[in-house]
């Protein structure tokens, strides 16, 4: 049975295959950037970063895709809705399939808008 007992982001990283994990170490860079004050926690099992008491994003691998996750604002998918498209998304989950480049741009931009987001929300 796979481990399902995470304690830290590096603990969920290590039991993926070397590709998968540069992806989501791509992800985390990005919210050190963007949020040096976010702190890394696992929440649901996944990585997933807090600013104060709020969630700025979670983000979890699968067989075909990468996720980022959080209960999208209305705000935030009309702000994006053009990166969207072509992508799997939800209310919470926006998917990334594992076959194409990861749009590190479009998640950074998502990323500071997120942090607009949970600041406010403080």
């Amino acid at each position: 049975m796979a481990k399902t007992d995470f304690k830290t982001i590096d603990e969920y990283h290590e039991t993926l295959p070397q590709d998968v994990q540069e992806r989501l170490q791509s992800i985390r860079d990005l919210v050190h950037k963007i949020a040096p004050e976010a702190e890394e926690v696992i929440s649901y099992q996944i990585p997933a970063f807090k600013i104060g008491k709020k969630f700025l994003i979670y983000y979890a691998a699968f067989a075909k895709h990468v996720t980022v996750s959080n209960p999208w604002s209305d705000a935030l998918l009309a702000e994006f809705a053009k990166e969207l498209k072509g992508l799997k998304v939800s209310k919470s989950v926006i998917q990334f399939p594992s076959d194409k480049p990861l749009p590190v741009d479009f998640l950074e931009r998502l990323l500071k808008f997120r942090k607009g987001e949970t600041e406010a929300a403080k």
